[in-house]
């Protein structure tokens, strides 16, 4: 049986965007410029906006720098979805600051980058990746791969 692919929170990230790659989603105020990720639907978070703006989803950049790095040692909590009578494998977290936009998000880092892989400042890209599978479903997220590939 196919799994369903599905998002792990909608409209965070599309896999498909104009330019054909993978892109996490935010959202500007046409007030004051602000850019958003998590996305903002409601009404804008800076506090300094004059009011009075729309706010629109726009495509963030799709490569950014290594601000902060680490690796997760630890079998998360619930709602993380992880069966405990299989071996952890510990993952690597990225905190990356988006090229345009000088915000830093945060990811997991690509299946195969660990931390030895990885420098502060060095080029990155946000990639599509799974979080995690079930019986019926592929639960898909954002990763963040070094530009050019593991060395």
């Amino acid at each position: 049986m196919e799994r369903t692919r599905t998002p792990v929170v909608q409209g965070w990230f599309t896999e498909e965007d104009a330019e054909g790659g993978f892109r996490l989603l935010g959202t500007r105020c046409s007030a004051c410029t602000a850019v958003f990720f998590p996305r903002e639907d409601a009404h804008c978070r800076n506090p300094h906006c004059p009011g009075g703006g729309e706010l629109a989803e726009v495509p963030l950049s799709p490569r950014g720098r290594v601000w902060s790095y680490t690796d997760g040692r630890y079998r998360p909590p619930a709602p993380y979805a992880s069966d405990p009578a299989v071996p952890w494998d510990p993952y690597t977290l990225v905190a990356v600051e988006l090229e345009a936009e000088g915000m830093v998000v945060l990811g997991q880092g690509a299946p195969g980058v660990t931390v030895a892989d990885l420098a502060v400042g060095m080029e990155v890209e946000v990639v599509g990746g799974v979080l995690h599978e079930d019986a019926t479903t592929t639960w898909l997220t954002w990763q963040f791969k070094p530009v050019g590939g593991v060395a």
